[in-house]
């Protein structure tokens, strides 16, 4: 709680600092709905129902987190509404085809905070899936064109000798990936949606398709991290195109 206390303050006075601000938060589900999902394989698909009761307990875990996070944003003076994809997203094979988004650019417009999370979804092709906070920032950078993503963890940024951990990735390109794809691994912690590897796959492929888009991949631990990143002095690893 005191992190999520800490986040949600150093939002709250990038806020303060820097009015022009228009921020989209998504976070993910970390030991709430990882966890659940691992134990019914919710990702791969959902079809017996044992497994669709096991997609309502990883919504549950999930939407208990979102509240957490919420609560917290609202006590740090931030008029956080929550947006899950679950209630809207229309999806196959665990990519998301179609959102109206018109709700959430309504709040953006009104100078709320939206926010998304990892979560469940229906899926035409699976039955069920989940989505990652990745998946659901693919989608909505394609329609809300931003012009930065910021991805906060644990990792000062992407190792480029992984496991020996001694050097960052300053900057990874569509032209350089292929010489740091040997250190790209998982996740040590439960994390059903690919971990660091697909992070950096899923932001190559928006930086392709966004020209003049930047992801920026840095760790969030440090006291200040999150507001030096909202104004763009974000240390980490930087992901952009050719």
């Amino acid at each position: 709680m005191d992190v999520i206390q800490r986040v949600c303050g150093e939002i709250a006075q990038a806020y303060a600092e820097i009015p022009s601000l228009r921020l989209v938060l998504g976070h993910g589900s970390g030991s709430f709905g990882h966890m659940a999902a691992k134990l019914h394989n919710t990702r791969r698909g959902v079809h017996t129902s044992e497994e669709w009761r096991g997609f309502a307990n990883v919504w549950k875990e999930a939407r208990a987190l979102n509240q957490i996070v919420i609560e917290a944003l609202q006590e740090a003076g931030l008029p956080a509404v929550s947006y899950p994809a679950a209630a809207g997203a229309i999806v196959a094979n665990s990519e998301i085809q179609a959102w109206d988004l018109s709700r959430l650019i309504d709040g953006l417009e009104a100078g709320l905070l939206p926010v998304v999370y990892g979560d469940v979804a229906f899926d035409w092709v699976r039955g069920g899936t989940i989505l990652s906070t990745e998946d659901i920032f693919n989608f909505l950078a394609r329609q809300l064109s931003p012009a930065q993503i910021l991805l906060a963890g644990i990792e000062p940024g992407v190792w480029a000798d992984y496991p020996a951990k001694t050097k960052i990735a300053q900057t990874i390109t569509p032209a350089t990936i292929d010489a740091i794809l040997p250190a790209l691994q998982g996740s040590a912690a439960a994390d059903v949606t690919g971990g660091m590897r697909s992070k950096v796959e899923e932001m190559l492929a928006l930086v392709e398709v966004l020209p003049g888009l930047e992801v920026v991949i840095f760790s969030g631990v440090e006291d200040g991290a999150i507001f030096s990143a909202l104004k763009s002095e974000a240390e980490g690893t930087q992901i952009i195109g050719n």
